[in-house]
């Protein structure tokens, strides 16, 4: 390669670079955004020894939910939400919830990742969650009937 060519390719390099870092991006490093996404996960940090939840059925549960955000620890921005000892009947929730938690076993605490198509949407339910957000939740199966 000419040293010509590969100068222009270095002015192009930077060019680009430049031209990303000074993008809008809504927020600081650690400031989620409706833009922090992430694919569905479903991760368990303990397996639990227990009765197994099923779809439809009604499960009691701890949890506690994040605004998704790619800079902070364990991608866990702004906490929005906690419960302990909550209650659903599953098949009523959303459907990171609808499909992440059958197959929980009581005990166990499982990691669910819920981009906005199987979180909330383009829609703001409130509580802190921006409309087309991602969401962690740390979810802990307490019981199952």
């Amino acid at each position: 390669m000419s040293r010509a060519t590969r100068a222009l390719s270095l002015v192009v390099l930077l060019s680009a670079l430049t031209a990303a870092c000074n993008g809008d991006s809504g927020g600081s490093p650690t400031t989620p955004t409706a833009t922090d996404t992430a694919a569905y996960s479903s991760t368990d940090l303990r397996t639990g020894t227990g009765a197994a939840a099923v779809a439809g059925q009604r499960v009691t549960v701890n949890y506690t939910g994040w605004l998704y955000s790619a800079s902070a620890a364990e991608n866990k921005g702004n906490t929005f939400d906690s419960g302990r000892g909550a209650s659903f009947q599953l098949g009523t929730l959303i459907a990171c919830w609808n499909t992440g938690i059958p197959g929980m076993r009581v005990g166990g605490l499982r990691r669910l990742v819920c981009p906005p198509n199987v979180a909330y949407g383009s829609s703001s339910p409130g509580a802190g969650i921006p409309a087309n957000a991602t969401l962690l939740f740390e979810v802990e199966l307490v019981s199952v009937p």
